[in-house]
């Protein structure tokens, strides 16, 4: 018999030092891997006859867990995000992060999201109290997530940030202590939650003035060697979902060397470590092939939310995957969620979702953006081994519909023959990031006006991919 032991990250990171504590005691207690989970959480199992070993670590080393459980779901957040895939002079930023998380001084029973409102990496709604920032300093929308229900419903007031963790909190309170109006319900009602909670907290509240935009869907590469400001970051996926312990703690003992203090997980069950140096970087090279690691997974495997710990959805993906490999399938701008529960809280633009007798469903958010709640069902009663091609179909839809909403202002003239004065744009096959000779490229300090060809070496500023995986493409079409 194994135990799952799981292991909460608030926010999603955890410094160098602390993971490599939890891995002593997890290797400790026979475990061989690590793996994370969709709510950026961590999970490990060990054999029953070790268990009693790991608990006496476990409380020596003051380290919270739950064993075979989930009554505590960790407390997502976009801060894996700051720097690398938000970069702009917003108000959010790592200071407002940990000032919040250190406010917790309770263990949440309901899932609670922190997310930045430009970001589209981490999911808004996943989670029963969703916390998304305005545009005011220091002030977010708050959206409930009613327990086991559908229904989304946004407090009409911004709350600040210091008092998130009271909120948190008293709605908790208020749900959990009358579950007969607001847990499993198909009618709740939204006045009378909200009176009930005024009654419980007293916060500093602003009034909602202007209704929350979501950000267009782009869900950035998020693994291999990748450049921001004067440093890289490091994206480590695994298709398995398992990470070695041996790997993860050469990655701890190479960021306490470097000054890295922190390491982050993603809600797409990734890794990453930021802050690396250029001095430094051929050094977590020799990690990756020490390991065997392949950080060049195709761009169509990476944007899949599968439930945790859950095989069954793991090869359907896996299969699916290899099938759109082969039909050499666009997916650029979707997600896919595989649910074999139902109401597992997973978000995606494209969801299939297991039905009776061994059937599926197809369904899609009306706009395809995986933050939307407005769902259309694309296919029902679909065996299998017709997924694939449904899917492909669904996606070929999605394309046509994103070309079609492009409306020019002025009629097109008919297209005119190459010369050779006709400015060509090379685009990364990997991220898909262009090189346009009218820009040039910055990053590489490459000026303006200079011609891809005439670059004797290249490397993708965003992905590190070499010149040789650029392509030349016009007007977005394969040249």
């Amino acid at each position: 018999m194994e135990h799952l032991i799981k292991i909460n990250l608030p926010g999603g990171f955890i410094s160098a030092g602390d993971l490599y504590e939890i891995l002593e005691i997890a290797e400790s207690a026979g475990a061989a891997s690590i793996r994370f989970g969709n709510r950026q959480q961590l999970y490990f199992t060990i054999a029953e006859e070790r268990l009693e070993d790991l608990e006496l670590d476990m409380l020596k080393s003051e380290i919270s867990y739950e064993v075979d459980a989930d009554q505590y779901p960790n407390i997502i957040s976009s801060y894996v995000t700051d720097t690398i895939f938000t970069q702009f002079d917003g108000w959010l930023r790592e200071g407002v992060y940990k000032d919040i998380f250190d406010a917790f001084d309770y263990q949440p029973q309901l899932k609670v999201n922190l997310v930045d409102n430009y970001q589209s990496f981490v999911p808004f709604f996943s989670g029963h109290i969703n916390f998304i920032a305005s545009g005011t300093s220091n002030y977010w929308y708050t959206y409930v997530r009613f327990p086991k229900t559908d229904i989304l419903y946004c407090l009409p007031t911004l709350v600040y940030s210091e008092d998130i963790p009271v909120l948190a909190k008293s709605i908790e309170h208020t749900i959990l202590n009358k579950p007969e109006l607001f847990y499993n319900r198909t009618d709740v009602d939204t006045e009378r939650f909200y009176t009930l909670l005024q009654k419980q907290v007293s916060v500093v509240f602003q009034p909602v003035t202007e209704s929350l935009k979501l950000p267009d869907f782009f869900l950035p590469y998020y693994e291999g060697f990748n450049k921001y400001s004067n440093k890289y970051w490091l994206g480590v996926y695994r298709r398995n979902e398992l990470f070695s312990i041996g790997f993860l703690k050469d990655v701890c003992l190479l960021c306490l060397k470097s000054r890295i203090g922190q390491i982050y997980t993603t809600p797409w069950k990734s890794l990453i470590i930021k802050g690396i140096d250029p001095a430094d970087r051929n050094q977590w090279g020799l990690i990756l092939s020490k390991y065997h690691l392949n950080i060049r997974h195709a761009a169509n495997e990476l944007n899949w939310q599968v439930e945790d710990v859950c095989r069954e959805g793991l090869d359907l993906k896996l299969q699916l995957v290899r099938q759109f490999e082969e039909a050499d399938l666009r997916t650029y701008q979707l997600s896919f969620a595989i649910k074999t529960q139902p109401k597992t809280g997973l978000q995606g633009a494209i969801s299939i979702k297991k039905e009776k007798d061994e059937l599926y469903s197809i369904s899609h958010t009306r706009d395809f953006n995986p933050n939307s709640r407005e769902e259309v069902v694309y296919a029902d009663g679909v065996e299998q081994q017709q997924l694939s091609t449904h899917l492909i179909a669904l996606c070929h839809s999605f394309q046509d519909m994103q070309c079609n909403a492009i409306v020019p202002e002025t009629p097109l003239a008919e297209p005119a023959a190459r010369t050779e004065e006709k400015e060509l744009i090379y685009e990364c096959s990997c991220c898909l990031t262009r090189y346009d000779k009218t820009y040039g490229d910055p990053l590489n300090d490459i000026a303006p006006g200079t011609d891809f060809e005439q670059l004797a070496t290249y490397n993708c500023p965003v992905c590190d991919a070499p010149k040789s995986d650029f392509r030349l493409v016009s007007d977005g079409v394969d040249v």
